[in-house]
């Protein structure tokens, strides 16, 4: 049976890993990765609006992996409508970078799941192979954390190489033209980087655990009787 000490960086390493899954969850429910403002050009060049009457044309926009919002403001008042990414939306994006980034992302959370359950193994008995002890959790942790990494890696790729808030916008418009004027990450994003950090955080956990702690020894001092006492 392991020690005091590393059952308890043990099971702080399963709650990090299982912290980890219940973020990634969150952060594919939520439509807030990220969010921004759009402009409608078409309006703008109808009118040929000047700087002071630019925010007149200047909507807001959010979405996330599966459904977002956006908000037209074409000089008319604000018109906002709901939109779902799958089963059409997806078709005017890169398609196939989308769908990495899902499948990603539910890969994280199967290995988030492995990774805890060597941490609680490692709490109940010490694994006879090594590859099921301390190096065992790291690997999986690596993994899992890299595997987050690489989906918010992809995730920057599609918005800022796919222009991706701009395919969004201007999805099913046929009249108006619209514009990214500004885009800034959302909570569900940073939940994601919260949830590979945690990862991160899991092998310095598991690290700190394998330091050995002095050993407190009691002896029980026992009386000798030599030749010299017994002349004596």
């Amino acid at each position: 049976m392991p020690g005091w000490f590393k059952k308890a960086w043990y099971g702080l390493a399963s709650l990090l890993s299982f912290a980890s899954f219940l973020l990634i969850i969150v952060a594919l429910a939520l439509p807030h990765w990220l969010s921004g403002k759009i402009l409608c050009q078409t309006g703008v060049d109808l009118v040929n609006a000047t700087d002071p009457e630019l925010v007149k044309f200047i909507g807001d926009i959010y979405y996330g992996l599966f459904r977002g919002c956006k908000v037209r403001q074409c000089g008319l008042g604000g018109r906002q409508s709901q939109f779902t990414i799958f089963p059409h939306l997806v078709k005017e994006l890169n398609a196939s970078l989308h769908v990495t980034i899902l499948l990603l992302l539910f890969l994280a959370l199967a290995l988030a799941l492995v990774s805890m359950g060597f941490a609680i193994l490692n709490i109940i008995q010490v694994p006879y192979r090594a590859v099921n002890g301390p190096g065992g959790i790291c690997l999986w942790n690596v993994l899992a954390g890299g595997v987050v990494a690489l989906a918010i890696g992809s995730f920057m790729a599609a918005v800022k190489f796919h222009d991706l808030t701009e395919r969004i916008a201007n999805f099913q418009e046929r009249i108006f033209q619209f514009v990214v004027v500004e885009e800034q990450y959302e909570e569900s994003f940073w939940i994601c980087v919260a949830s590979a950090s945690a990862h991160a955080a899991n092998l310095v956990v598991v690290a700190i655990s394998q330091i050995p702690l002095p050993e407190i020894k009691t002896k029980m001092e026992e009386a000798t009787v030599t030749p010299e006492d017994i002349l004596y």
